[in-house]
């Protein structure tokens, strides 16, 4: 049986979004030094620089219909303006130190390849490969237009936007991608960051489709950093992007190399299959840095690894819940507050699954207010509330308390609410969100494998969840307890208590969370 590893991103860290500038004593006094005296002095001309590249970029749409704007900006207001945006935004990296760029391989042109795909990202500091790609157009946030000098230059850009808490703006935006893409030249080439979202670069996180979904050839661009101190990087977790800007321009100056790969050319399989494609050149550059190609992802907010479909959580919740609760109730608590919680869910109330920070701590019996709060925002925290479900159901699968079988029983009890024996394909994405912490947007793959004629039942759920190879991985690893929590081998799971459950479903439990 192939086994699911889980690529450790370095030594020091667990996984791929959280970084941490490395330093020794002496170098963080060369860095106070050096950075009180190059720090404002660096960011004063940067600043000053996008002052005049403000009303230049706003220049170059200047009077033109929305329609002229919908279309490819040509002639004198393309040379013109272009060249000049350009040379400052060199400058504003060159006061930030970037005194050489050094660029290896050859940038194809329009018809050779519309797009360029760069990677590892690492920073807002990356944008600096505009300059080697002579201002390619980009993707970004709508929420970006707005801001001074940044709308301006998005503007000037013509950049495709969308907004990630609209459906439709991101159908719209991958209309426009496309539409571009497949233009014959007639648009100006694009540039994307695959990975959509910034790592510590010691793997090359799962790509996303955008930049494949047209089926036409990629240029992969690849982004080194090599310098003794690795400041530039800014993700999830570590350094901020305040201290990355400190420590960056700290540096008497920072190295960075651009490296032009061949171009892809997609085969017929990968033109009908973008993620495919996407995987084919995420491994591609993966080989060419010299780091794993993994299935991290960020989905939302939360880090995550992909597995047969589902997000499993990088830092699970129910972890640091449980061992806040058994910091904050004792050990020998956890249980009877786990069981209050799921009495709240069951009272068959609407609403009763969801619950305020104050209607939380009260359930759960906790006198620091501040250890509720932290709770709620471990998991989906909307207007206000959470879904208690989330809490209890993840909670209960780690702590060894109670068997896997006996969790799942009262997960599978609290979504069917209409006591149909059966779950939906919406009301399992939910079970299995409670189960693992996190949201759970792709479980038509786990569906299909448990429902039998549109029906998926407890037993079955059950069954391929504990026989199935790819989904036992998932109830071993992220829905057992580590210790002395059941675990699932070869159709047999065993619990705490040293129950044993076999292939055919017979069980005895010493203890019950149903």
């Amino acid at each position: 049986m192939e086994r699911y590893v889980r690529h450790s991103a370095t030594q020091e860290y667990p996984h791929p979004f959280i970084h941490e500038v490395k330093m020794t004593t002496a170098q963080r006094i060369r860095g106070i030094i050096l950075g009180s005296v190059l720090f404002p002095v660096r960011i004063l001309l940067a600043s000053l620089l996008f002052l005049i590249m403000w009303p230049i970029a706003r220049l170059r749409l200047a009077g033109l219909s929305e329609e002229d704007r919908s279309r490819p900006v040509k002639g004198w207001r393309r040379w013109l303006f272009h060249s000049v945006i350009l040379s400052l935004s060199r400058a504003v990296f060159f006061c930030l130190g970037y005194f050489w760029v050094k660029v290896k391989g050859r940038k194809a042109d329009l018809k050779e390849a519309p797009v360029l795909v760069v990677a590892p990202h690492s920073s807002f500091l990356d944008m600096l490969v505009l300059c080697p790609t002579e201002l390619a157009t980009v993707v970004s946030r709508s929420e970006n237009a707005s801001l001074p000098v940044i709308g301006a230059l998005l503007e000037f850009n013509q950049s495709v936007l969308v907004s990630r808490k609209d459906p439709e703006s991101r159908k719209k935006a991958v209309a426009q991608v496309r539409e571009r893409l497949t233009s014959n030249g007639y648009w100006p080439q694009m540039l994307m960051f695959p990975e959509g979202t910034t790592t510590n670069g010691s793997v090359l996180i799962k790509f996303k489709p955008g930049a494949f979904l047209a089926g036409v050839p990629v240029q992969p661009v690849l982004l080194h950093y090599p310098n003794k101190l690795d400041t530039v990087r800014w993700t999830y977790k570590g350094t901020t992007w305040l201290e990355a800007l400190w420590h960056t321009t700290s540096q008497l100056y920072t190295n960075v190399t651009v490296e032009f790969l061949p171009v892809y050319n997609p085969s017929q399989e990968e033109k009908n299959d973008p993620n495919l494609y996407a995987d084919n050149v995420q491994k591609l550059m993966a080989k060419a840095l010299g780091v794993p190609a993994t299935d991290y992802v960020m989905d939302g907010r939360v880090p995550v690894s992909k597995l047969g479909g589902l997000s499993l959580p990088v830092e699970s919740p129910a972890r640091k819940t449980l061992s806040l609760l058994q910091r904050s109730l004792g050990a020998g608590n956890v249980e009877a507050a786990l069981g209050r919680m799921i009495d709240r869910c069951q009272t068959g109330a609407q609403g009763s699954a969801r619950a305020s920070v104050d209607e939380l701590a009260d359930i759960l019996g906790l006198t620091d207010r501040q250890a509720a709060v932290t709770i709620c925002g471990l998991y989906y925290f909307k207007d206000e509330v959470v879904d208690l479900r989330q809490i209890c159901l993840s909670v209960a699968a780690l702590s060894g308390l109670f068997s896997f079988k006996s969790v799942l029983h009262t997960a599978f009890t609290l979504f069917d609410r209409e006591g149909r024996g059966s779950l939906s394909a919406e009301e399992l994405s939910d079970l299995m969100g409670a189960l693992l912490g996190v949201p759970q947007r792709n479980t038509a793959e786990l569906y299909t494998q448990a429902s039998n004629q549109g029906q998926l039942t407890e037993e079955r759920l059950l069954q391929v969840l504990t026989t199935h190879p790819t989904y036992q991985r998932v109830a071993n690893e992220f829905m057992q307890c580590d210790n002395a929590g059941a675990h699932l081998a070869n159709g047999k799971a065993e619990n705490n208590n040293g129950s044993m459950q076999n292939g055919n479903g017979s069980i005895h439990y010493n203890k019950k969370f149903d």
